[in-house]
């Protein structure tokens, strides 16, 4: 049995959707961009591959992220099957996220863009927003 990628380059699948000349929503590639998009998804997948969160943990693990943008990104991971959000009855209600298999899968995509990342130099003339804003103690 020949391995799948047999006469393909490194790193190009070989799969029909990607013979395409524009991308589409159907591309997997896009797909995972979709997920991953908007500023602070990334870190609020980190977060909760350590563990499901309540709202509140989640606040505290990224104090400068705001509750607007928190919300917003919690509710379009929950849309796109990545987080679940378990109410608990009880008063207060209790609610915890948690990242749903398909949303464990995403860890090792964040390694290998973390990776990629440590390994490619910036341009002369930038600095990433990361090394320009204040530390947060």
């Amino acid at each position: 049995m020949t391995h799948r990628t047999v006469g393909h380059p490194a790193g190009l699948p070989d799969d029909p959707r990607a013979n395409v000349t524009a991308p589409t929503p159907e591309c997997p590639v896009e797909i995972t961009l979709a997920a991953l998009q908007g500023r602070w998804t990334t870190l609020v997948i980190r977060e909760l591959l350590r563990g499901d969160r309540s709202y509140s943990e989640l606040r505290a693990a990224l104090p400068v992220l705001s509750d607007k943008v928190l919300s917003d990104r919690l509710a379009r991971l929950t849309r796109t099957g990545v987080v679940e959000r378990h109410r608990r009855p009880g008063r207060p209600p209790r609610v915890r996220y948690t990242l749903t298999p398909n949303g464990h899968r995403l860890g090792p995509v964040l390694q290998a863009l973390w990776d990629w990342g440590t390994q490619t130099p910036l341009p002369d003339n930038e600095t990433p927003p990361s090394r320009t804003a204040r530390a947060v103690p």
